[in-house]
């Protein structure tokens, strides 16, 4: 075989695991999502006592959403630390598996006219362990296509895997738009709201297989070499110092990247803040904004949703590539900082309550979140050593879900009710770009690191 057939060979095996990972975290993305349409369209009505007022209502299904997030980390921990010791790609499919039986599961669940206080409770549980997946998913995602790129383009490659983000809501979305013209308000109410959710079994079926075809990546392979047993009592002293010195698997990544890079996964949290927290007020809480303070249709509201989000992707993209070229910090910066301007006017132009004007506000705000959210994957995993990568990684980006996208929607649903104004919301928002701008001037660019065989 050629020089140049090999590089074609190569070239097209890279783009095959960029586009698996990219379909893998589509399906993951939108089992999460479906959740969180539902959770501002239907929940509030189908898992809470009538007796609680409307507003009550709406926090206690925003506050189910947050649940998810809280296990995130907890997820990224525990998928995280087999994707360490034993492939990016075996931890990935747990994941995906985890999410598909929590999701299934949701569609069958009784609601609380059915079942009481246990209703709820169980959705909790459900939402619990979806949480664990997504804290487990990303990391997969993400190094499996930044693993397999090469040297200078891992900010291409890796934006595959999060192509997933727009790609779950425009499905989660166009499956609810399907069956609101479909339905009944009545039908949908009763159980077509179960439909999203028991058709993730499906996908996520659809995706293990995809998921089972890969390979492990050349990076992974070469730091899980096994170590030949010592022979001597002098060889065993050797191997028990290299171990102890941070050899491959010797000690739990959790704790070798907690004592290493503490500062590393704090400021990657930090990052994210902006990207997780406004990504669910522009997705989430504008859906339940548009329905029930703005009186428009459901359907309007999840095709500006919809439209919206297929901005994103091709921002994501270039953003990511010109990272290769320049950095990932000043491509980042600039989206958040483009991003937070942008907060002060999305409510504005949201009242303006037409169809177009809600399509184009959503679609530049989440352009502007792509433009961080593309180098973000290879920027991450930069930051940490190829040992520990998975759950370092997934460890940041599960934490800055926490105040980010876990309390987003509850806290705008707040200052609404709180100050009679969208403005509060708005600054909130640019408040978290501001955050995220600081976290990332001190974290530091690797983008010129060399971890591949």
């Amino acid at each position: 075989m050629s020089k140049s057939e090999r590089s074609r060979k190569a070239d097209t095996t890279v783009l095959k695991t960029a586009i698996t990972a990219m379909a893998g975290a589509s399906i993951e993305w939108y089992d999460f999502f479906v959740y969180g349409t539902a959770a501002a369209l239907v929940f509030p009505t189908l898992f809470f006592s009538k007796d609680l007022p409307p507003f009550v209502a709406q926090i206690a299904a925003f506050s189910t959403f947050a649940v998810g997030f809280i296990a995130r980390p907890i997820g990224g921990v525990i998928f995280g630390h087999f994707g360490d010791k034993l492939g990016r790609k075996t931890s990935l499919v747990a994941a995906l598996m985890m999410m598909g039986c929590a999701t299934t599961l949701i569609g069958f669940l009784p609601t609380y006219a059915q079942m009481g206080a246990i209703a709820p409770l169980c959705l909790v549980i459900l939402r619990f362990l979806q949480g664990l997946a997504v804290g487990g998913q990303w990391g997969g995602a993400v190094l499996l296509a930044t693993e397999s790129a090469p040297e200078g383009r891992r900010g291409f490659y890796g934006s595959f895997a999060q192509i997933g983000v727009p790609a779950g809501v425009v499905l989660a979305n166009l499956v609810f738009l399907i069956l609101n013209a479909a339905l009944s308000d009545q039908a949908f109410q009763a159980w077509g709201w179960r439909i999203p959710f028991i058709l993730s079994f499906a996908l996520v079926a659809l995706g293990m297989y995809v998921q089972l075809g890969l390979e492990e990546t050349p990076v992974f392979k070469a730091i899980d070499l096994p170590t030949p047993a010592p022979e001597t009592a002098k060889q065993r002293g050797s191997h028990k110092a290299l171990t102890a010195e941070g050899g491959a698997r010797a000690v739990l990544p959790i704790f070798q990247v907690l004592t290493s890079h503490p500062r590393e996964i704090l400021l990657a949290a930090g990052a994210f803040i902006a990207i997780n927290g406004n990504f669910y007020i522009l997705v989430t809480y504008i859906i339940s904004y548009g329905v029930k303070t703005l009186g428009l249709p459901q359907s309007v509201m999840l095709m500006a949703v919809l439209l919206g989000s297929l901005a994103m992707a091709p921002c994501l993209l270039a953003a990511a590539a010109l990272s290769d070229k320049v950095g990932r910090r000043p491509v980042y910066m600039a989206g958040a900082l483009l991003l937070g301007l942008w907060s002060l006017v999305f409510f504005p132009i949201a009242h303006l309550a037409t169809p177009l004007a809600l399509t184009l506000d959503i679609a530049v705000g989440l352009g502007f979140l792509g433009i961080m959210y593309g180098p973000q994957a290879a920027f991450f995993a930069e930051l940490f050593p190829p040992e520990v990568r998975y759950t370092g990684a997934s460890l940041g980006y599960s934490l800055g879900t926490i105040v980010g996208g876990g309390l987003a929607p509850i806290v705008a649903t707040w200052l609404l009710a709180k100050f009679n104004s969208t403005l509060p919301i708005g600054l909130y928002m640019a408040g978290m770009c501001l955050i995220s701008m600081l976290c990332v001037f001190l974290l530091s660019e690797n983008r010129k690191a060399h971890d591949r065989p």
